[in-house]
């Protein structure tokens, strides 16, 4: 039984599936920060010391931003102790509807994703009632009196 079984929540079933996705997809490589560059702008990055721009790919699939990276390796390296990360992995963050990507950028081992975010608009839909005639809303009473 989750929150999206309530039955005031109409329509979320997509929701919970992008939720379960992203929680299995979960790992702590690389590490992350999330900032607030201004109200409507936020940034992701990451540290991905080691790759280069050949080895990180970004992808925006619906609403999935994916950040993936694989380095290849060197045949000409041999190391006696490697303590610096080389494995592959995928990071996956769920988007609002209607955020952009601004743009990427690798700098220093980091790799900076920008986001902005929608102008928030109300919406308001006023919804006319109709009536029926009474003879298609009430049956006749068939009770002996």
């Amino acid at each position: 039984m989750t929150a999206f079984n309530n039955p005031f929540l109409l329509g979320f079933d997509e929701l919970e599936d992008m939720l379960t996705r992203v929680s299995k997809g979960a790992e702590s490589f690389p590490p992350y920060n999330l900032e607030q560059l201004s109200p409507d702008l936020m940034r992701i990055t990451l540290a991905v010391a080691g790759y280069v721009e050949e080895d990180l790919d970004i992808t925006l699939e619906d609403n999935q931003l994916m950040i993936r990276g694989q380095q290849t390796p060197d045949p000409d390296r041999h190391y006696i102790h490697r303590g610096i990360a080389a494995r592959s992995f995928i990071k996956t963050f769920v988007l609002a509807d209607g955020m952009t990507i601004e743009g990427a950028c690798l700098e220093n081992g980091l790799l900076s994703i920008d986001l902005k975010k929608p102008v928030k608009t109300s919406h308001i839909q006023r919804i006319s009632i109709q009536t029926k005639s009474k003879s298609v809303l009430m049956k006749p009473d068939r009770r002996k009196k």
